[in-house]
């Protein structure tokens, strides 16, 4: 079976954001003015991941699966319960498909969920319009607002919306009830999620290229379905209940992705944050003793991107990296680390190092140039080009898994150009890794480099032998460029498609109109010095 169609998100009237149509690939770039919306995209993105990562199947599904928080989890289940269904049909298809050793032998390139199952699975599906306020307080959270109402465009009646939509399958017509989609309303009185599950599409679990949803089902089922001696009928409804409850979660997965991964954001300005951590950390630890003593004391709010980042750079304890994730590493996971360190070779010129502080027991960073005899440079002493870069190094190194999502603003801060062209290398050399990227960027150095490691994708292997970047060379549909176009009718920004344009050499970005505009602005001086210098001729 092909593979699905990226994920298409349609946001209007959201933020500065009049109406942005995008659709997710493994490397995603947003390019334009400032104040045009870029970061107001990318924190929404973050919002989604983690909200749709609650209802997927993922690394720790036993933990997911006794705490989800976004649905009323007993109610649920009772739910499923009371529905009427053919209790035998599901039995048999679990023990068929899930609870057989030898299952995984006998499968094609995806199950087919027979419809008494896939109506047990829509309904679950549509269940989630019921986590509006779940959804609204994310988003709210990751902006740092009270309320989701402060983000809907000149605050026009009809509200903001947000709607992911994917085609069921890429083998199937591309009518629009064939299409699963989630719409989330942000109005001024209420939010809402609408759900559109059609009734018409089969469901299914793809074996080919869902391997781990499989093995994850596979073991609850197999936990789930062991039958034990005096179970009565109803037992047995409950777990299957759960069964399908988990095989609904991995459809929903397969629906959202990549929104369901997990997602990582390194906000702008990562050099004053890294040079501030300690000292706000520091506060923190300081304070909490007397917090009982000091209620009355205003606590400065963070926005949730800025508080994630920080507790992330806190718990990078590196006595204790990867113990949490030991059981999920990836195979390719050590590429991760080995990209770390060519960027710390070829751009830093130097190490990034993890210690602990003496005082209050969280991690310090500091930077150790190639050949340093000196001792190590806390980062505060080292330049912004170091401290901007950290981070990415950091979660390169210990955080990011294949799969999952790395969300950086403006990646170029602080870079010459020349460094600007080498860490996109190192960013595409990540996607080819499994690590999908979203980046906000208003560096041309970053979009030419792309364009070449686009265009360089068409040179068979053998005949790239020589040219910068040859082992980095990324497919067209592995990236996708998204110009913010401000406007005055609506008043907001439009965001469309950068297409890579080869009669162009690149994208058509706007930036050579700058370019263009400052050599004219130099030819007009050079013209009127020359009137001047012939009148003094004359």
């Amino acid at each position: 079976m092909d593979e699905q169609e990226n994920l298409k998100l349609s946001v209007t009237n959201f933020g500065p954001i009049a109406k942005a149509e995008i659709d997710l690939r493994p490397l995603t770039v947003f390019v334009g003015p400032s104040n045009t919306g870029k970061s107001y995209l990318a924190i929404l993105i973050y919002a989604l991941h983690k909200f749709f990562g609650v209802h997927s199947i993922g690394p720790w599904i036993g933990y997911r699966y006794w705490n989800r928080n976004l649905l009323d989890t007993e109610q649920k289940f009772n739910n499923l319960i009371d529905s009427s269904i053919n209790n035998k049909i599901i039995s048999n298809w679990i023990k068929k498909h899930l609870a057989s050793e030898r299952a995984a032998d006998s499968l094609d390139s995806y199950i087919d969920l027979p419809e008494p199952v896939a109506n047990l699975v829509r309904n679950f599906l549509r269940t989630l319009s019921r986590s509006a306020d779940s959804l609204n307080n994310e988003i709210a959270r990751e902006f740092g607002f009270k309320d989701t109402r402060n983000l809907i465009r000149n605050h026009v009646n009809s509200g903001a919306k947000v709607r992911i939509t994917r085609p069921a399958w890429s083998d199937k017509s591309k009518s629009q009830d064939s299409y699963f989609s989630y719409e989330f309303v942000i109005k001024k009185l209420q939010s809402e999620i609408r759900t559109s599950i059609p009734d018409t599409v089969p469901l299914k679990i793809s074996e080919h290229n869902r391997v781990q949803l499989y093995n994850e089902v596979n073991e609850i089922a197999r936990f789930m379905m062991r039958e034990e001696e005096g179970d009565d009928r109803e037992a047995q409804r409950y777990r299957h209940a759960l069964i399908m409850s988990g095989i609904a979660e991995g459809i929903n997965s397969l629906i959202t992705e990549p929104l369901a991964s997990a997602a990582y954001y390194l906000p702008a300005d990562r050099t004053g944050i890294m040079h501030a951590h300690r000292v706000v950390v520091g506060s923190i630890v300081a304070q909490a003793p007397r917090a009982g003593l000091q209620q009355d004391r205003l606590i400065p709010q963070l926005s949730g991107i800025l508080a994630d980042f920080l507790s992330q750079l806190i718990g990078l304890d590196s006595r204790l990296i990867g113990l949490d994730r030991r059981l999920i590493r990836h195979p390719s996971r050590d590429t991760s680390r080995d990209l770390a360190a060519l960027m710390e070779t070829r751009i830093l010129e130097g190490e990034i190092l993890e210690g602990e502080s003496s005082d209050a027991g969280y991690p310090e960073f500091f930077y150790r140039p190639l050949e340093w005899k000196h001792g190590d440079l806390s980062l505060m002493n080292a330049s912004s080009m170091v401290s901007e870069l950290a981070p990415i190094v950091l979660y390169l190194r210990h955080v990011v898994q294949p799969n999952e999502v790395l969300i950086i603003e403006e990646p170029e801060s602080h870079l010459h150009p020349k460094m600007q062209v080498e860490l996109t290398r190192h960013l595409a050399a990540a996607v080819k890794a499994g690590v999908r990227i979203i980046i906000t960027t208003h560096s041309e150095w970053v979009l030419d480099e792309l364009a070449n490691l686009i265009y360089l994708s068409k040179l068979p292997q053998p005949r790239r032998d020589g040219i910068a970047g040859a082992d980095q060379a990324l497919e067209p549909n592995q990236v996708g460029a998204w110009l913010f176009e401000p406007k005055s009718r609506p008043k907001g920004s439009v965001v469309k498609e950068i297409k890579f344009d080869e009669d162009y050499a690149g994208f058509r970005s706007g930036f050579d109109a700058v370019a263009i505009g400052t050599h004219n602005s130099y030819a007009e001086i050079s013209d009127r010095l020359e009137e001047l210098h012939h009148d003094d001729l004359s």
